[in-house]
């Protein structure tokens, strides 16, 4: 590597945390992953050799308490891989697959001589290239119930016609980017399948840098060794939400973090936050906090400062992108960074897991570290321009499916403080609940509600009776079920929408007997007594029906301990290994602070 490749290399490297490929080998024999709950199966198919791959992603996933097995198929064999139904890959029942092709396998020889053909042909021979992709897409997903995760292809920056290939009608470049297009235009319709922009990968780093002329011909190796663990934490950002795995949390200093300067020190007027450096960089970086808060990502604040300084600049200060309604949670005061870490966690009822710490100081970031290792604390530089660059690599902030509840978020932490005002002000909580009147409408699963269901069953915790976990596939098939019942609840009260907040999933185990496979609610609604609603309702339906007992289970986890006595305090009793409620001799109190409306 020359001297700007290899400082570009070593910035990546910093960023990312990233360990030589040697090191995940090594790592790879030692660490013990029968300790883990989660477990993912992952299959890798591609056209060229990607040696080390299948070791550094059982350490990524190690890092991330997940137990991941992966089949690495042998390269170039993607095709016969998919198309036979008995080959080791169906056999391996993988969650996940990720499919990576390289441009030059999927165009042949026309990679190097595109122009060999006419221009009529080389359209014609890019439609032929997209059908294949997709009926083999399509025959994978209709044998396997694993997400698929294809690679786009990577455009090269080089051309045999050199600078003139600007000037040429659907030359090779333009051939590559309308594959792409194609094969982006086909996944947004198909729920289980994925892109992963393998081509933006190879740009972000330098085609010249990940390409290696000597690995490729020695061993048709189209990622450098070198890259490899880079590839495997961009394969991670798909992993990760597949199993609910996600941050949904930012919590932000304030000086030398979201503008420059100690307001402290220089003052309202003397930050630095303009549009000349190094303001503009902060202004960045404040925008690209907004994308994402927009998105579904919460933005909280935890700095040593003055109160009055720090909320001035947050309310009045010109040029800030982010004002007090982006941030649920502000904690500007002198008290140690971790209590006020702890209390913006109990505050918006999020686990310490959820959460990613922005600071510059390395002191508080060393002590965030030690205290509180669930937190993601992430090193930044003194360089304030790399700090979107750093929240851009951050892979934890993934999800496969971003719902009406995810973009709302925001609003319902700004409506959420007003209850916690009214809650404060009531005599107690009776008053409490009859001054919010709560509506619940009970919905259906259906398309329009399965992927939040699903969603809640990946990530909700604290009130969840199993935690099983379901993809959308899943709960499209239990749907299909007449043995299964799956259905949500859409929360509502004088302050605000909370969306859907609640999932219950039956097995109708006979005319009977009835078993309460998933019962979960948000943690944004606990404490108003909906979860009682709902099962009053369930319990009701059942009896409709002529069921006689309902069956449930409380399989405790080291989150889940807010719904330990529910059933109990329900009136369901212990027999054997379960819950049981016995209809006909049994009512449960319905909470007459609840309006119910049914779909």
């Amino acid at each position: 590597m020359n001297k700007e490749i290899y400082s570009l290399f070593r910035l990546f490297e910093d960023m990312n945390k990233e360990m030589k490929l040697s090191e995940y080998l090594n790592k790879s024999k030692k660490i013990q992953v029968g300790k883990f709950t989660k477990k993912i199966r992952i299959a890798v198919l591609s056209s060229f050799t990607v040696n080390g791959l299948a070791e550094t992603l059982y350490v990524k996933c190690a890092e991330n308490k997940i137990n991941g097995l992966t089949y690495t198929a042998e390269y170039n064999q993607y095709n016969q891989e998919i198309i036979n139904t008995d080959s080791d890959l169906y056999k391996f029942s993988p969650d996940v697959t990720f499919l990576i092709i390289d441009s030059r396998t999927i165009l042949g020889n026309h990679f190097y001589s595109p122009y060999s053909l006419s221009l009529s042909e080389r359209k014609e021979f890019i439609e032929t290239k997209v059908s294949e992709i997709i009926n083999l897409m399509t025959k994978f997903v209709k044998n396997s119930k694993s997400k698929l995760i294809i690679s786009n292809f990577v455009i090269p920056n080089y051309s045999p016609y050199g600078i003139y290939e600007t000037k040429t009608e659907y030359g090779l470049q333009e051939m590559i980017n309308d594959l792409n297009i194609q094969l982006a235009n086909y996944i947004k319709k198909e729920p289980s399948v994925f892109l992963y922009d393998f081509n933006g990968f190879v740009s972000n780093f330098g085609e010249n840098n990940v390409f290696n002329f000597k690995q490729f011909h020695f061993g048709d190796i189209k990622i450098a060794l070198d890259f490899i663990p880079y590839f495997s934490h961009e394969l991670m950002s798909y992993i990760k939400p597949i199993l609910g795995i996600n941050r949904k949390c930012i919590v932000l200093d304030l000086d030398n973090t979201l503008w420059g300067g100690i307001v402290g020190e220089e003052g309202f007027n003397g930050i630095k936050l303009d549009s000349t450096p190094p303001g503009n960089a902060f202004l960045e970086f404040q925008q690209n906090l907004l994308a994402l808060n927009k998105r579904g990502i919460i933005l909280a604040i935890n700095s040593k400062n003055n109160h009055d300084d720090g909320f001035q600049v947050i309310r009045d200060h010109p040029n800030m992108i982010l004002r007090e309604e982006n941030f649920a949670c502000l904690k500007i005061n002198w008290e140690d960074k971790v209590s006020n870490m702890i209390e913006i966690a109990n505050e918006l009822n999020i686990g310490l897991d959820s959460m990613i710490f922005f600071d510059d100081d390395p002191v508080n970031r060393e002590y965030m570290k030690k205290s509180l290792p669930e937190v993601l604390t992430i090193d930044i530089p003194n360089d304030p321009s790399e700090y979107s660059r750093i929240l851009h690599s951050i892979n934890d902030l993934n999800v496969l499916k971003i719902t009406g509840e995810d973009e709302n978020r925001s609003k319902m932490y700004a409506q959420e403080r007003k209850r916690t005002d009214l809650q404060k002000s009531s005599i107690g909580i009776n008053e409490f609940l009859n001054q919010l009147d709560i509506k619940i409408q009970i919905k259906k699963a259906d398309d329009f509600t399965i992927p939040r269901i699903s969603q809640l069953t990946l990530k909700t915790n604290q009130f969840n009776l199993t935690t099983k976990r379901y993809q959308e596939e899943d709960i499209r098939d239990f749907t299909k079920s007449k043995d299964m019942i799956v259905e949500c609840v859409h929360a509502a009260d004088k302050f605000g929408d909370s969306g859907i907040t609640g999932v219950w999933i039956i097995k109708k185990s006979s005319k009977e007997e009835w078993y309460l496979d998933t019962f979960l609610l948000s943690c944004r609604i606990i404490g108003r007594e909906i979860e009682k609603g709902i099962l009053g309702y369930v319990i009701e339906k059942a009896k409709l029906e002529g069921v006689k007992k309902i069956k449930a289970q409380y399989i405790p986890t080291k989150k889940n301990k807010p719904c330990e006595n529910f059933l109990s305090d329900c009136g369901f009793k212990i027999q054997d290994d379960c819950y049981v409620y016995d209809i006909e001799n049994n009512a449960i109190k319905m909470p007459i602070h609840l309006t119910i409306k049914t779909q």
